[in-house]
This record gives structure tokens, C-alpha cells and sequence, in this order.
């Protein structure tokens, strides 16, 4: 059964809502969403779109809080509620218990881990195609104990009775487990229950269709405007700006800034890169500038918010060389927005293109990529036909290497870093694993950090050393929201080492950062 409760949608395109409470696993939600070809965005709790006819559904998230907590994030269901189909997970499903006058009690102990579905009502279509004990995740210290009395029981555990229930009366769903995790081994299938056979989802979110549609787009929305592109090297401008070159080709201007801290010999390889795509790129070496703001700066965020300042100053010089460029436009993507602003309003860091923009701008802002996670922006660049060497590359912070040095910044210290980074990542490219893949094909993100305010004493020859140490750091992702550190081979490890410590004066020792995200962030600044 397919509700499509405000009026069916054939014109625009479909869209989940996702109302974020606060769960680590929010994001996970809708990458999950997105694996099913279907658009969605992730809101606060409290900004659900009233109005927006191209909503085919919503998502509640769980929350840290309990529904009886003072500061609790409430939400008006009435304004989705019997109008769009509507699935409640973790603090979700008790929210909407709760608020219809069902029961929900503090667990005796809290609840969290594997569990399996003792029983369920296979007639349901929430729990359609469902074996018998599958296994599911939960992460609760509360449990419901009643249900609304409009509500029926769908699925138990051992432990929990109301693990899963749905409206009589409304298409409305609740589970107390995560179908987002991967240990719940047809959360999947119930995302797809929810999403395509529930919700309607024609299923239509695509590279190609991205591609058509945000073309189309800024073609209306620019106009004959003349725009400004800054780009960075990384996959994300790299995309945009042929995506745009393809919409408004001879209007687009392209800005490559050289603040001084990007990788070795980057700089000129990357103009040639853009240059071979028929990008329209000047380049500026504005590193005196940003070197002369970041004297004596320590503090991540205040190195953050100079970066993203001199960047906005720079590209309005440029656009004053472009008498009537009105538009900035930047490749931002979701991770930047979403790390940078929880919905508790706190920064958890900025990015130069999200948190670090001054208030007045010359120019207006342009970022058709905001939504995308980076695996999609990549799917994006092979639907351009774009060479691979730039699809592929690893990201790399809008900062550049001052993000990657501890302390304050100097010519010396980059040139230290940009040395024994050079090593690492020219050894992972090179380096083929047992299945034929290169290693750094395999990984997410890797980088080098220089550790300047620390210094441990080495023997080189019969002399005594006091310098610094890097860190190397490696990672596998899907979308940069979670990331686990890379298990690199030791034969690699132990060559990288050797020649960073060799050949890089100032670096004697070469650790490697295990952590990885949650709790640590990918980058350490």
C-alpha cells in the first residue's frame, strides 16, 4: 500500500524529510535514504517545510535526550501527521507514543545492543519480506510500556514488547531499534519498506538525474550572471566547476588561490588539471597575505574563520577585475553544513565555507552541491566524465596543511610538512595490495600532521636530535559523517617511516593515529 497523502507528485521532485533530535546516527538515516535513489534532506527538529508539497514522507530520529528530559526536543506532529506517511526510530518512537498518550518508562537496564525480533506481524508492510529472528540493534536507556490507544503491536524481543508498532488510524510507524546500523541486518529492507512501497518513492535520485536537474537549474537561477568559482583542487570544486562550466560556460570565471598551504607542487599541477578540462582558471598567489593574518595564530577556530576571511577578500579583488560578476559560487557539500552547525546551534568546527564567512559579502552565494555527501559528489564527476586522478582524490581541507600543523604557522613548518607528506601520499599511490588495487584507492583520507609544539629527542649517526614528530593518519569512510583508522601494512608503514625521517630535516620520529570518528574528528584542527 502507497500513501501519497497531500496529492500525487509527478512534476517536482520527492523528497523524505529527515527531523534530526540529535542522534549520533542521524546522517546515517539518510545516506540510507539516498541508497535508494531518493531524495533527502536532513532538517532540525523543529523546521519541519509546512507547505512543501514535494515531502513524501518523514523520518523522526532518536535523540541523546529522554522524552520526560525538561530540555527534550519536542515537535507539532499534527503538521505531517495523516498528511504523509511518517516512521518513528528510537527516541522517535517513544516521542510519538508519548505525545498520543501511550507510556513510556525507564528501563530497567538500558537496553543496547544486538536483539532479535521474537515476534512480528509479517502482514505488516513495514516488516514485509522479514525472516523469522532478525536481528536488530538497540541503543535506549527508556522503553515504551503503552502505546497510544490507536496503535497496534508489530514486532517483540525478548526484552522489549512495543520494539515495533503502527497507527490503526493513521500511516504512522515507530521502532525502538536503528534500521540504519549495519547490525540490524534488514534495516535496509525495512528503509525500503518505508521509503519506496509505503512513501511512493519513484526512485528517480541519480547522478544523471542530479546532473540534468541542477544544470537546468542554474541556468535559471544564474542567468547571464558572470560568477566567480573559488577552487580548491579538491573533487568537490573540481566537480562543480565543470558542472557549471556546462551551464553557463563562457560566464564562468575560475579562481585557484595558492594561500601558501596546500600540498607540494600542488599549485601548478592543479592549474594544469583544470586547464586540460577547458576551465577558464587564474590563478593567485595570495600566500604573503594569508602567512602575514596567521602570524602568531594558535587557535583552530581563529586560524578557521582568518582562512575563510582572506579567502572572501581575495575573490572579491578578483571580482572586481569582473566588473559585473555577481556570484561566488563554492563546493560546499553537506558534511561542511552539517559539522559546522549541530541543531543545538553549537560549532563543532567551521569550514572557509560554511562557519568562516564574514556577514557582508560583495558577491552572492552559489552551492548547488550542499546536499550531497562526498561519495555522491564522486558518483556526480563519472556521470561529467571526468579523468579519474581528480575523482579519486583524497579530500583535503579548504585550510589546506595549517590544519595540519599544531601551533602557530611559518614558511619553515609547511615546508617540513609538505616534505614528509609528499612521501606518505606518493608511496600509498604507488603501492599495490594484494588484490591489485592501490592502496590509495582504498582509503577515504590520508594525511600527514606536524606535531610543532611538541619535540621528542632521536639519534641520527653519533648525534643527539631534539625535533618534532609527524603523525600519519589514515582512514576508510563512506561519507566522512563516521570514519574507522585504516589497518596499513606494515612492510608500507615501516618505508614511509624510514624516509620521512631520512630525507625530512626537522622530523625524527613518525607516529600513527589509530582514533577514529566518533570520538575523534578526521582532521586534528
Amino acid at each position: 500500500m502507497k500513501y501519497n497523502l497531500i496529492y500525487p507528485i509527478h512534476f517536482m521532485q520527492q523528497k523524505i524529510i529527515i527531523l534530526d533530535f540529535g542522534s549520533q546516527t542521524t546522517q546515517l538515516i539518510g545516506r540510507r535514504v539516498r541508497e535508494l535513489d531518493t531524495f533527502c534532506e536532513i532538517l532540525p527538529y523543529n523546521k519541519f517545510p509546512v507547505g512543501d508539497e514535494s515531502v513524501i514522507g518523514v523520518i523522526l530520529s532518536g535523540s541523546p535526550y529522554s522524552v520526560h528530559d525538561p530540555e527534550a526536543f519536542q515537535v507539532d506532529l499534527s503538521q505531517f501527521v495523516g498528511k504523509v506517511p511518517v516512521l518513528g526510530i528510537c527516541y522517535g518512537a517513544q516521542y510519538i507514543s508519548h505525545s498520543g498518550g501511550g507510556k513510556v518508562e525507564k528501563a530497567d537496564s538500558r537496553e543496547y545492543g544486538r536483539a532479535h525480533l521474537e515476534e512480528f506481524d509479517a502482514t505488516n508492510p513495514l516488516l514485509k519480506g522479514f525472516e523469522p529472528h532478525s536481528q536488530v540493534w538497540m541503543s535506549h536507556g527508556d522503553t515504551i510500556t503503552a502505546i497510544p490507544a490507536d496503535c497496534k503491536v508489530i514486532a517483540s524481543t525478548a526484552n522489549v514488547k512495543y520494539a515495533a508498532y503502527a497507527s490503526t488510524t493513521n500511516p504512522v510507524w515507530a521502532v525502538q531499534f536503528h534500521p540504519e546500523v549495519f547490525h540490524s541486518l534488514q534495516g535496509t529492507q525495512l528503509l525500503r519498506n518505508f521509503v519506496v512501497d509505503i512513501c511512493g518513492s519513484r526512485q528517480e535520485w541519480s547522478a544523471a538525474s542530479f546532473v540534468d536537474t541542477t544544470i537546468a537549474e542554474l541556468r535559471e537561477q544564474l542567468g547571464d550572471d558572470r560568477v566567480i568559482l573559488g577552487l580548491s583542487g579538491g573533487v568537490d570544486s573540481s566537480v562543480l566547476g565543470v558542472l557549471l562550466n556546462k551551464a553557463i560556460g563562457k560566464n564562468l570565471t575560475c579562481t585557484f588561490v595558492d594561500h601558501g598551504m596546500l600540498r607540494k607542487n600542488e599549485f601548478q599541477q592543479v592549474l594544469n588539471d583544470y586547464e586540460g578540462l577547458g576551465l577558464n582558471v587564474i590563478g593567485v598567489d595570495a600566500s604573503e597575505k594569508f602567512f602575514a593574518d596567521l602570524e602568531g595564530v594558535t587557535d583552530p577556530e581563529q586560524k578557521r574563520k582568518i582562512i575563510g576571511r582572506d579567502f572572501v577578500e581575495v575573490f572579491n579583488a578578483e571580482a572586481k577585475k569582473i566588473t559585473d560578476a555577481k556570484w561566488l559560487a563554492q563546493g560546499t557539500i553537506y558534511p561542511d553544513r552539517i559539522e559546522s552547525l549541530n541543531i543545538t546551534g553549537k560549532v563543532i568546527k567551521s569550514h572557509h565555507n560554511v562557519g568562516g564567512l564574514p556577514e557582508e559579502m560583495h558577491l552572492s552565494l552559489c552551492e548547488p552541491l550542499k546536499w550531497l555527501f562526498k561519495d555522491e559528489v564522486r558518483r556526480v564527476g563519472r556521470q561529467l566524465e571526468m579523468p579519474d586522478r581528480l575523482i579519486k582524490r583524497h579530500p583535503f581541507p579548504g585550510p589546506g596543511l595549517a590544519v595540519r600543523i599544531l601551533g602557530d604557522m611559518t614558511r619553515e613548518k609547511v615546508q617540513i610538512l609538505q616534505d614528509a607528506d609528499d612521501i606518505y601520499i606518493r608511496h600509498m599511490q604507488e603501492y599495490i595490495c594484494e588484490d591489485g588495487e592501490r592502496l590509495y584507492d582504498k582509503i577515504w583520507q590520508a594525511g600527514t600532521v606536524l606535531l610543532s609544539t611538541v619535540r621528542s629527542v632521536g639519534v641520527m649517526g653519533d648525534e643527539r636530535t631534539y625535533e618534532h614528530p609527524v603523525a600519519l593518519r589514515a582512514v576508510t569512510s563512506t561519507d566522512a559523517m563516521t570514519a574507522d583508522w585504516a589497518h596499513l601494512p606494515y612492510d608500507f608503514m615501516a618505508k614511509v617511516s624510514n624516509e620521512i625521517i631520512n630525507k625530512v630535516k626537522g622530523v625524527n620520529r613518525v607516529c600513527y593515529d589509530i582514533s577514529s570518528k566518533p570520538p575523534a574528528t578526521i582532521e586534528w584542527e
